[in-house]
């Protein structure tokens, strides 16, 4: 099959990485994901709520846990569909996990309906103001006590303004999306500015291109399936290069982060 050039160019990285195969597309990795579903513990009676579900490799995890209720809030309205269905195969039969089209700022559910909000390498794509009204969102949706979990891209602390910059500019040419990473500190004081209360924290490399995080996260036949399709699309193995070398460039700066905060 012929590449497109244009797609290949303009389309941002995560989809492209989703199009060669890539399922696990969150900064640390499955086993970072994996912690933080066990520090959120969903049990049997919770109502569960995600943010941005993508391509759906968290839901399932999720869902295996058989929470009360799962309700994903997703904005792409095709990426909602596919995922409604694929789901329902997925989910125990006494639970009717919904994908609803909407917007993670502005998700429309009742106020105190949630046990547990959670989202995945969504905040980082934000500025300041979309940030802050996520956030607050997930503090409406939770009732008192309930749990809310990120897992995001975070600078180091320490990393002066100019580098960050820097990152976002070269991140915007490599990537076609221009992240908005928060230092580690950074994402815990915006939190707490919100009316949370950290309780667990934990950091990985930043390493989603790397050959042992890719095995990890994707089985061997998953990074056969990748390397296969890379082999076949010199354009996006172009691409893909570019992004791993802008990962090593910023080995010390860029690192991914999981958090998860108690409403009070």
């Amino acid at each position: 099959m012929t590449e497109k050039s244009t797609s290949i160019t303009n389309q941002p990285a995560h989809r492209l990485l989703a199009a060669l195969g890539k399922r696990t597309l969150r900064p640390g990795g499955e086993e970072l994901t994996r912690r933080l579903l066990a520090t959120l513990e969903i049990e049997t009676g919770d109502d569960v709520v995600e943010f941005a579900p993508g391509v759906g490799s968290t839901a399932r995890l999720a869902l295996a846990r058989t929470p009360n209720s799962y309700t994903g809030i997703e904005l792409d309205r095709e990426r909602a569909a596919a995922l409604r269905t694929e789901l329902e195969d997925a989910a125990p039969d006494r639970l009717g996990p919904e994908v609803v089209v909407g917007n993670a700022a502005d998700t429309d559910l009742p106020r105190a309906s949630a046990d547990v909000v959670y989202g995945e390498a969504m905040l980082t794509m934000q500025p300041d103001a979309g940030k802050r009204a996520i956030l607050e969102e997930a503090a409406r949706l939770l009732r008192p006590g309930g749990r809310y979990g990120i897992h995001e891209l975070a600078l180091t602390d320490g990393v002066d303004d100019e580098t960050a910059a820097a990152i976002g500019r070269e991140a915007a040419q490599v990537a076609n999306v221009r992240p908005r990473p928060l230092t580690e500190s950074g994402w815990v004081d915006r939190l707490e500015s919100t009316g949370f209360t950290v309780t667990w924290r934990a950091v990985e490399p930043m390493a989603l291109l790397e050959p042992r995080r890719l095995l990890a996260d994707e089985g061997l036949p998953g990074a056969v399936r990748i390397g296969y399709n890379l082999l076949r699309r010199p354009l996006a193995r172009t691409r893909v290069r570019s992004l791993r070398r802008f990962f090593e460039r910023y080995d010390g700066e860029l690192t991914a982060i999981a958090l998860v905060a108690e409403r009070s």
